[in-house]
């Protein structure tokens, strides 16, 4: 749960700072913009979105790593 905690940390800094979620199989998924990241009540998934509406689902057990993107992109 702490990594979803450094998710919400992201998520809510004013001015928002796009970041990526790498998760334990390596996969990596950007979020550029608020629009692209939403976590449900309860803290138990973080959900992604890409620019063509394709969702993950993903679980904090599997988050591996919360990374700022130093170039905004």
């Amino acid at each position: 749960a702490a990594l979803n905690a450094r998710a919400v940390t992201y998520v809510t800094r004013v001015p928002f700072v796009p970041f990526s979620i790498r998760t334990s199989d390596g996969n990596e998924y950007p979020v550029p913009t608020l629009d692209h990241i939403w976590l449900p009540p309860g803290g138990n998934r973080v959900l992604v979105s890409d620019d063509e509406g394709i969702v993950a689902i993903l679980t904090p057990l599997h988050i591996s790593s919360v990374i700022q993107q130093p170039n905004g992109a």
